[in-house]
């Protein structure tokens, strides 16, 4: 039964799970913690560790504590330091491929492009972009959300003839000494990698469309005896775990509430203070002062991006691009920028499973279901598409936490779907209609009472104003709201 399945088979897998990244794996070891191991692991690159195999731009890192960015069943020790870069953590992945066997679940180099569910057979067929089919009873998404690199629509960009690429497809051969260097973007990633290759290159150039606001990252290196402490007493890193945890949790106040509140004016002003003590140049001040109130967009953490901008051979403009030529760019006030290469730090398409054709009961597609904005019970499960679930599926983003805080609940809650189905020997499960329309209901009225509703555009939302990425509450609450699944929420069959 655990096989993968040819296009005439109709032996299934029972589960069926889209990525090796966090999520993925997660889903994985604790499935077979229960003593479940007919599943396989779809992974269209060619090793685990999803967005932390695809990004290894200069300086990448997590702007989550490196102690709250493991799982509560696997901790880590020996963390180098209070925010992990790419590397450490992509190992740490890949020690708890190794550790737990995962490795020989997993399919690598095999895309999903499509998945449909036969109500007949109570099965999922699953297509990948090479022409395979493989069949299961339960299909669970982990591709994440943030994959696929966006690339802005700029007139004249195929014309350029220099270097181009994306920072989550960075091109490591490229050598950028002695280069007139565009970055166009400044989100969390651009951040990160801006400081590292204005030391390189010979002129940089940030095109920037709105300013974030940045906190300062209260990054160290843990010393020796604090290893020691951590693997000696394992009590003493859990209670660390929970101060960090407890004191993030705090931030929500700030984070979920409109800024006309005394927390919000505090944390803008704190914030703005900081900025106007380390910038010097009045006019670098004012193209940095973002447009927009605090927590609409993702607030990044850095130490090192505002000081890079005032290097003398670094500018930053805040002019639209119009159009891009051979050699430059061309911004709408007129001004020209020669350069030689052009990095896009433009971020990712933010459409869930934009990539994947995901048919449900009545032929029914899930982004036709989502053309208002996706939304889903709990963020796990739709109305219309059975044994399926999601993992970091809609509103379960967290401003503030680390995101496998969320992953667990969400396994959990599919592993108490599981056994319930188990129990009840049943082979279909759905989420009623009106439950998932009430749940909604209510996250939206919270929603758009949070900070994240405000003037301005950000990938949290969409364009009509639908808060479609972020939970609106605490996270302790949303372990509670997924601590165990309700037989009266589905139908069954």
């Amino acid at each position: 039964m655990n096989k993968q399945i040819s296009s005439n088979s109709e032996e299934n897998l029972e589960i069926a799970i889209i990525g090796a990244g966090i999520s993925g794996m997660c889903m994985a070891i604790n499935l077979k913690k229960i003593g479940i191991t007919t599943f396989k692991i779809f992974e269209k690159a060619d090793n685990v560790g999803g967005t932390w195999h695809d990004n290894t731009y200069p300086g990448c890192g997590c702007d989550t504590p490196s102690i709250l960015y493991s799982y509560t069943f696997e901790p880590k020790t020996d963390w180098s330091r209070n925010y992990p870069k790419q590397p450490e953590i992509l190992e740490y992945l890949e020690n708890c491929a190794d550790k737990y066997d995962i490795r020989k679940h997993i399919t690598f180099n095999t895309e999903i492009t499509k998945t449909v569910f036969e109500a007949e057979k109570n099965i999922w067929r699953i297509y990948t972009a090479s022409g395979e089919e493989f069949s299961a009873n339960i299909l669970v998404s982990a591709c994440g959300q943030l994959n696929q690199p966006k690339i802005p629509h700029i007139d004249g960009l195929e014309t350029f003839s220099g270097t181009q690429f994306h920072s989550a497809r960075w091109n490591h051969d490229h050598d950028l000494k002695d280069e007139t260097v565009a970055v166009i973007g400044t989100g969390a990633s651009a951040i990160q990698f801006i400081p590292i290759i204005a030391q390189q290159v010979k002129k940089l150039i940030v095109f920037q469309r709105s300013a974030p606001w940045i906190s300062p990252k209260p990054d160290f290196k843990f010393s020796n005896f604090f290893h020691w402490l951590g693997k000696t007493f394992p009590f003493i890193l859990r209670l660390y775990r929970w101060f960090l945890y407890l004191a993030l949790e705090y931030f929500v106040i700030y984070i979920t509430v409109q800024q006309d509140t005394i927390p919000g004016k505090l944390v803008t002003g704190l914030l703005n203070f900081i900025r106007n003590r380390i910038v010097k140049d009045e006019n670098l001040r004012a193209i940095l002062k973002p447009d927009h109130e605090i927590g609409c967009k993702r607030i990044l953490v850095s130490n090192d991006y505002y000081p890079a901008l005032q290097l003398p051979h670094v500018e930053v403009v805040a002019d639209e691009i119009k159009t891009i030529n051979q050699n430059q760019i061309i911004t709408k006030d007129g001004r020209e920028y020669p350069i030689d290469t052009l990095i896009f730090g433009t971020g990712f398409n933010t459409v869930l499973l934009s990539s994947l054709k995901i048919v449900g009961l009545n032929n029914q597609l899930l982004q036709d279901k989502w053309q208002d904005g996706s939304e889903a019970y709990k963020g796990i499960m739709v109305p219309g598409f059975p044994n399926m679930f999601m993992l970091y599926g809609p509103n379960t983003n967290t401003g503030t936490q680390s995101i496998t805080f969320m992953v667990e609940c969400q396994v959990h809650y599919i592993l108490s779907c599981i056994k319930m189905m188990q129990k009840q020997s049943q082979k279909y499960l759905d989420v009623k209609s009106d439950i998932n329309s009430e749940y909604n209901k209510k996250i939206q009225i919270a929603a758009a009472k949070t900070a994240w509703s405000g003037n301005c555009s950000s990938w949290y939302k969409t364009k009509t104003g639908k808060i479609v990425n972020n939970w609106p509450f605490s996270t302790a609450r949303y372990w509670l709201t997924t601590f165990q699944a309700n037989p009266k929420d589905f139908n069954f069959s």
